[in-house]
């Protein structure tokens, strides 16, 4: 986990680069402006109608439009903005892969980029980042010929205090966890490899923070100055992915109205991190292998190969090596993109990093909320600390967000978590009961202990409702409140 990155200091906020958000939801709306806004001045519309008034009195340079909205989707307008302002870089954001409409659509419309959901902040700054830096060359340029960039060595590079200030902001340091964590041995191992042009494959389930993994040893490596572009590859059509990492020429197919730079191309010069490369087609495995084989790319439609230099970083957490035995992913490709393979633990196999990670992650999300800074109690903590979390830190996030919008807005409380939460807390609770009773003291003493522990449970799973965790126990809510004070439990 990383803190968000900032750009160059700007003394004039009205220097910043200019963005627009158009969403009809509102809570989208503000995630991707808090995400941005350090970065660029961020206007934000609810509607294709709104943004189009915006975009008749503002300069803009990158166009962030969600693809499904009421009245007309995110593709649909992005043609229109093609049309009357085609300077303006275009990006759409879905859920959603419906393969030959979506790829005739973003072409129709010039889309620079296709970022899928859930989108991470990381990886939305890195595209608006990339985008405005394309625009830029465009202007350059008479025209954003990828082929000419490639070949007169026209990369994206950083200035030496932007290079500085991003790899203190997504250096191995910033990998959020504690004292002699399991992550320690991971990092220093990652951290030898990344001054080295090997590729290099990250295991591990869903969740566990590969893709903060690939960026630190991006920005600890020689090409910390070259571009960091990611792609999800899992759920993705092979037409699409293909045309997304090799790009494609104009009339390659329908709807293809321009050249479409690919990713490869993109990152030439920095790196491509393939993220659930193990759920790609053997068909497009293939392909791949020629492109990590041969160093060029043969966009769809393309005649002449472009050369590209570019360190690939794949993840997956699939066992590829089992996948392999199977006949599913392709030997020769896997040993191609293993040249060196790291494997991030799950958060249940390194329970002492949930408490750092936990708090890093309340002042995060405290944030863009636009919540004041919200206190993480102990018996909050201890509940997270119980749960194994088998989606892991993306799961520890989403609970944190949910219980800190349904909370007073002044500390996160176990009563917002969901049932499987508070379910795990209670089994994890009773299967530690004894582990937890004091070897000293009287048989009254120990039973307080025993039966504190059980209310506080009870409770948990009630989210604090005593009606209904005096039913369970058999008390009256009376009866329960005296424990209660006894016992020195808080009242949520």
């Amino acid at each position: 986990m990383f803190a968000s990155p900032s750009s160059p200091d700007q003394t004039d906020a009205a220097a910043l680069p200019t963005v627009l958000v158009v969403d009809d939801e509102v809570r989208s709306q503000d995630a991707m402006r808090r995400t941005l806004d350090e970065d660029f001045t961020v206007f934000t519309a609810s509607s294709a109608e709104e943004a189009r008034g915006l975009l008749q009195r503002q300069s803009v340079s990158v166009v962030l439009c969600d693809q499904r909205m009421p009245g007309m989707s995110g593709v649909t307008f992005l043609k229109e903005v093609r049309e009357h302002w085609p300077e303006t870089v275009r990006i759409v954001i879905s859920g959603y892969t419906d393969s030959e409409d979506i790829i005739a659509g973003i072409n129709e419309a010039g889309i620079y980029q296709y970022i899928l959901k859930p989108w991470s902040p990381d990886h939305l700054l890195d595209s608006v980042r990339n985008a405005v830096e394309a625009q830029a060359l465009q202007r350059q340029t008479s025209r954003l010929d990828l082929e000419l960039r490639t070949s007169t060595g026209v990369l994206r590079q950083r200035t030496a205090g932007q290079l500085a200030k991003a790899r203190s902001q997504f250096g191995f340091e910033r990998i959020v966890r504690a004292p002699a964590s399991p992550i320690d041995g991971l990092c220093a191992m990652a951290e030898r490899v990344a001054r080295y042009d090997l590729p290099v494959l990250v295991l591990g389930e869903s969740g566990t923070g590969k893709e903060l993994l690939a960026r630190a040893i991006h920005y600890a490596s020689p090409r910390s100055g070259g571009p960091f572009v990611v792609e999800n590859c899992a759920a993705m059509p092979d037409a699409l992915l293909e045309s997304e990492l090799f790009g494609h020429k104009r009339g390659a197919f329908t709807g293809a109205y321009e050249d479409h730079p690919g990713l490869f191309q993109r990152a030439h010069g920095g790196t491509l991190f393939l993220d659930e490369i193990g759920e790609t087609s053997p068909a497009f495995q293939v392909k791949l292998l020629r492109v990590l084989q041969e160093g060029e790319v043969r966009p769809v439609g393309g005649v002449r190969p472009v050369p590209v230099d570019v360190r690939v970083i794949a993840a997956t957490h699939r066992q590829l090596e089992q996948r392999v035995r199977e006949g599913l992913f392709r030997e020769d490709l896997y040993y191609r993109i293993a040249g060196v393979t790291l494997t991030v633990p799950a958060l249940r196999e390194r329970v002492a990093d949930i408490a750092p990670i936990a708090r890093q992650l309340v002042a995060d999300v405290a944030t863009e909320l636009g919540l004041p800074p919200v206190q993480l109690p102990d018996d909050t903590l201890a509940c997270l600390v119980a749960y194994p979390w088998p989606g892991n830190i993306r799961e520890l996030r989403n609970e944190i967000a949910r219980a800190l919008a349904l909370g007073d807005g002044h500390q996160l409380t176990a009563a917002g978590f969901s049932s499987r939460v508070l379910q795990g807390r209670a089994a994890a609770g009773s299967g530690d009961l004894m582990a937890a009773v004091p070897q000293s003291g009287t048989l009254a003493e120990r039973l307080d202990v025993i039966e504190a522990m059980l209310l506080r449970e009870t409770l948990l799973r009630h989210r604090w409702n005593k009606t209904r965790a005096a039913q369970e126990l058999g008390l009256s809510r009376v009866g329960l409140r005296g424990k209660m004070q006894r016992l020195g439990l808080a009242d949520a």
